[in-house]
């Protein structure tokens, strides 16, 4: 699905990642679960570049409904994987604090574990060879992404700016569309591991100079990192 010039969305406001289609090459962000490689694969067609100019996939985090087709990427072509240091245990493990569901309802839930189902969520692979990054990093990667950490919905946990699209892409730093109980708009994404911690790391975004803000799960937001905090906030 193409947003902007250059800026397109893999998947849906279920689980969303991005491809930055640049002269240079493509930057990935996020890989949301194993059976969206399908989707990258007919995005790619439809822009008429192949694979080979895939040149990174930033990842947000290190969880399982963002790091979907990474490994096969990482195996199949050679792309590096980046992910901020704090979360490199996890996206090559799994292994995460427990953290409590929180409100839900019962129709938003199966509509999202079954989405995941189709999208082999339960093949997840995790990702055995990464890049670390840390924040402020620009990675040498088509569209220079700037990384900036936003800790709290896990360790390592970033926002990514990409002013050559206008563009930043926040994961699981808030959500537009609660997976667990369908509400949209902007607000706290859920299973998150330190809620406040997270709140405080929305002054970080807020910083940002962008028109598009990108989120993991939800629609795409079509206005500025400050608004879209303060409505988080204000939530």
């Amino acid at each position: 699905m193409k947003l902007a010039p250059h800026l397109h969305r893999l998947g849906n406001d279920l689980v969303a990642s991005y491809l930055i289609d640049l002269p240079e090459g493509i930057t990935l962000v996020d890989a949301g679960l194993p059976g969206h490689w399908n989707d990258l694969q007919r995005e790619l067609e439809a822009i008429g570049r192949p694979v080979s100019d895939v040149r990174g996939l930033v990842l947000t985090h290190g969880d399982s409904d963002h790091i979907g087709f990474a490994e096969r990427l990482r195996q199949e072509t050679g792309v590096p994987v980046f992910i901020h240091s704090a979360d490199a245990h996890r996206v090559r493990t799994g292994e995460k604090p427990k953290t409590p569901m929180g409100p839900a309802r019962i129709g938003p839930v199966l509509s999202f574990f079954a989405y995941g189902l189709r999208k082999n969520a339960m093949r997840t692979r995790y990702v055995q060879d990464v890049v670390e990054v840390a924040d402020g990093d620009v990675l040498e990667l088509p569209g220079a992404p700037v990384v900036i950490g936003m800790p709290g919905h896990s360790p390592g946990s970033i926002a990514v700016h990409v002013p050559a699209v206008d563009a930043v892409f926040v994961g699981d730093a808030l959500t537009t569309r609660h997976v667990l109980t369908g509400r949209e708009g902007a607000q706290p994404a859920p299973f998150t591991d330190e809620p406040a911690e997270a709140m405080a790391s929305l002054d970080r975004l807020a910083e940002v100079s962008a028109s598009w803000v990108l989120p993991g799960h939800g629609a795409p937001w079509r206005g500025s990192p400050a608004d879209i905090a303060a409505a988080v906030r204000a939530t």
